[in-house]
């Protein structure tokens, strides 16, 4: 008869965690490729192609980053709530939210501002937005104890029916033609690219900074500590007197504002006008989830996995192209990963032992 025990691991080096992310990975990489293979498609083919599309080309690189900024944006806040065990599933309405605030400041404000002037403003618009759309469910949970993965992952939906609700009703453009968006942002507000490129460049500068700042916040400060206390010891944290309150709200409000801040980049960055909300964010929301944990929830990794997925993104394209997969696919690659990366921590955390009894010995015990 086989015992299977549980135990805690009291200390995890560093070479552990790093080896457990990589036999994480390559696991996760071994599943879809039987996937592929249950398509008919050779997995190392489609593989090569995926990174080879991403990764390989200058085209391909350029696609990857300007993918990359909001999944590093998202993801970033994200590492933030999780750290706190606050599972925000909800950054995909945070980002349209965002989208939404810094159309409406764009469109009624910034027509005769600057653009050293309109641009901080849609972009401090964005935060609010977001912020106010995260704050929502850390006030249901703290108040009502609402678990906020039903909270955040309903709130998503009621934003994206708000969005469309605007986009074919008050706010649909005079000057589109009757098709469901708004008009153009102005001139001022639009944010400039790289040439050749559709990396708008103040979006990812925001984002790079925004990685630093968080890992610096989460790792050199008090109010970092009151986050990894309240995620690793909630007790410890009511002991040393943390008001889980303050803190908590302070934790959605920032991971909220961060994603708007995407919702900015692609509005302003990218379509110049908001159109419907599967147009504005291709799932960042939620492949952002899995940007947070392959990062090992460290904001400043973020960067690092964040061009990771976003090379999945624009590789998963050339996949759907040239082998005639479905569009799905991407879904299922991303999903696949997160499971192994997240069975990868359960182990890295926990030590699972085997014990081989006779009956004899189990019926004693």
């Amino acid at each position: 008869m086989v015992q299977i025990k549980v135990t805690d691991r009291s200390q995890v080096s560093p070479w552990h965690t790093v080896a457990t992310l990589v036999l994480s990975l390559v696991a996760g990489l071994a599943a879809i490729s039987v996937i592929f293979l249950f398509f008919g498609v050779n997995p190392l083919f489609a593989l090569k192609k995926i990174f080879v599309g991403s990764f390989g080309s200058a085209y391909g690189f350029k696609e990857t980053v300007t993918k990359a900024i909001p999944l590093m944006l998202v993801g970033s806040g994200l590492a933030l709530a999780f750290r706190a065990k606050f599972w925000n599933i909800g950054a995909e309405s945070q980002l349209l939210m965002g989208a939404i605030f810094a159309t409406w400041v764009g469109l009624n404000w910034c027509p005769q501002l600057p653009a050293p002037v309109a641009v901080p403003l849609i972009f401090l618009a964005g935060f609010v937005g977001g912020a106010l759309w995260g704050v929502i469910p850390a006030l249901l949970r703290i108040r009502f104890a609402i678990n906020e993965v039903i909270s955040t992952l309903m709130l998503n939906y009621i934003c994206a029916e708000f969005l469309t609700l605007l986009i074919v009703g008050p706010w649909k453009g005079k000057t589109k033609f009757g098709f469901p968006y708004t008009d153009d942002l102005p001139a001022s507000a639009i944010l400039g690219v790289l040439p050749g490129s559709r990396i708008h460049y103040v979006t990812l500068f925001v984002a790079l900074a925004v990685a630093v700042v968080l890992a610096m916040v989460v790792y050199w400060t008090r109010f970092g500590y009151e986050v990894r206390v309240i995620g690793e010891n909630p007790e410890a944290g009511k002991y040393a007197g943390i008001n889980f309150f303050r803190t908590t709200l302070i934790i959605m409000a920032i991971s909220g504002g961060v994603a708007g801040l995407a919702g900015v980049g692609e509005v302003a960055g990218i379509h110049h006008y908001l159109s419907y909300p599967d147009s504005i964010s291709s799932g960042y929301g939620y492949t952002g989830i899995i940007v947070a944990w392959l990062a090992k929830l460290n904001p400043l990794f973020v960067i690092l996995s964040g061009l990771f997925f976003a090379g999945i993104l624009v590789g998963g394209d050339a996949i759907q192209i040239s082998l005639g997969l479905p569009a799905a696919t991407v879904q299922v690659f991303n999903g696949t990963l997160l499971i192994f990366l997240i069975m990868g921590d359960y182990f890295l955390k926990n030590k699972v032992s085997f014990h081989f009894t006779t009956r004899l010995q189990a019926g004693a015990n």
